[in-house]
């Protein structure tokens, strides 16, 4: 009893700090909640030939040359050139410029867009700014990340809940690959992206129910959880932060792109091949750890083309007049470690990544 009561606190804490996170992380820069007027807001650019005459359809991303959202894009693009449409995508520099975003769909309406493929920073403060898109009769579709609001016409993205559960399965797994008695004491650290995204609250509730259920009483989670804001610079000094600070740890929890790679990237450079890395998406530095016999580690493949490629589809479909048969479709992750990364449907995914 004293076990279960022990780590659904540290679940319960594990939740509230994310909520929180961008006001106490010793990562993230204090920073006023007012908008930054002097940020510039990047420019739309053309991913295909315009056509006049064709819908124009505009793709918002959280992350502006990233590699999880660099195949997003492909697969928006890819869609153009299939479906015979105009394709435009801009995004914030960094996953916590909601404000960005904001302006971003105020910018691809007065651009007179026709349909929009939108993957929102903040789950809550732009909820407003899709109603409103929405219900100005202009179809927008969400992918990667809901928002609180029914106001969209189909949200394509992983189910994090489960895939959240999936990498903790996965963690405990590696561990025991590692050798590791279940009567030592084990610390994982987990760091975040950005926490104000119901994507990484949920993977988190995920890793952290599922940890609960079926960890050993010895291995913990610890309290501490970092915030990068999607800067992958921030999760390198995340990471060696953990690494300098806490004198054991023996796993590390991405829980999206720039944070598995800021792990990876110390981990590898400490040398620190007992450390098991558990995270998302499929990066070099990640499939540098998972091709090396030395190292321990595993990542969540989302099928992010996907969701671009649906995204846009279904732009169309609703421009159209054909209705849309759910709210929500999950894509799914698949585990990519050394055993499955010679996989026909792995590689088949993988191959968007490169």
């Amino acid at each position: 009893m004293q076990r279960k009561s022990r780590f659904k606190s540290l679940y319960l804490i594990l939740l509230c700090i994310t909520a929180i996170l961008f006001l106490f992380s010793g990562c993230a820069k204090d920073k006023n909640v007012e908008v930054n007027e002097t940020k510039e807001v990047p420019d739309f650019v053309a991913l295909n030939e315009v056509v006049p005459g064709r819908p124009n359809i505009y793709l918002i991303v959280k992350v502006l040359d990233n590699n999880y959202w660099n195949v997003i894009v492909k697969g928006v693009a890819d869609a153009g050139l299939d479906m015979d449409c105009n394709v435009y995508y801009s995004g914030s520099v960094v996953e916590t410029d909601w404000e960005i975003q904001q302006q971003l769909l105020q910018n691809a309406v007065d651009a007179g867009a026709d349909g929009i493929v939108f993957a929102p920073d903040d789950s809550i403060r732009l909820s407003e700014s899709v109603s409103q898109v929405y219900n100005s009769g202009i179809p927008i579709v969400l992918i990667d990340t809901v928002v609180n609001t029914t106001d969209y016409g189909i949200c394509y993205m992983t189910d994090n809940l489960i895939a959240g559960q999936t990498a903790a399965k996965e963690m405990l797994e590696q561990l025991h690959k590692r050798g590791t008695s279940e009567d030592e004491e084990v610390f994982i650290a987990i760091q975040v992206g950005s926490p104000s995204s119901q994507t990484i609250s949920e993977r988190l509730a995920g890793f952290c129910s599922y940890w609960t259920k079926n960890a050993p009483e010895k291995w913990q989670i610890i309290d501490e959880v970092k915030s990068n804001e999607g800067d992958i610079d921030k999760a390198v000094e995340c990471a060696n932060s953990f690494f300098d600070t806490y004198k054991q740890i023996d796993g590390v929890f991405g829980s999206n792109n720039g944070s598995t790679v800021g792990f990876a990237r110390a981990v590898k450079e400490r040398g620190r091949n007992d450390v098991v890395v558990i995270g998302f998406d499929y990066s070099a530095e990640m499939a540098d750890l998972i091709k090396d016999e030395n190292y321990y580690a595993a990542t969540m493949l989302q099928r992010q083309y996907d969701m671009g490629y649906l995204g846009v589809k279904s732009v169309l479909d609703c421009i159209d007049g054909v209705p849309l048969s759910c709210k929500f479709q999950d894509t799914g992750v698949v585990v990519v470690n050394s055993d499955t990364l010679s996989d026909e449907d792995v590689q088949q995914i993988i191959k968007y990544n490169e």
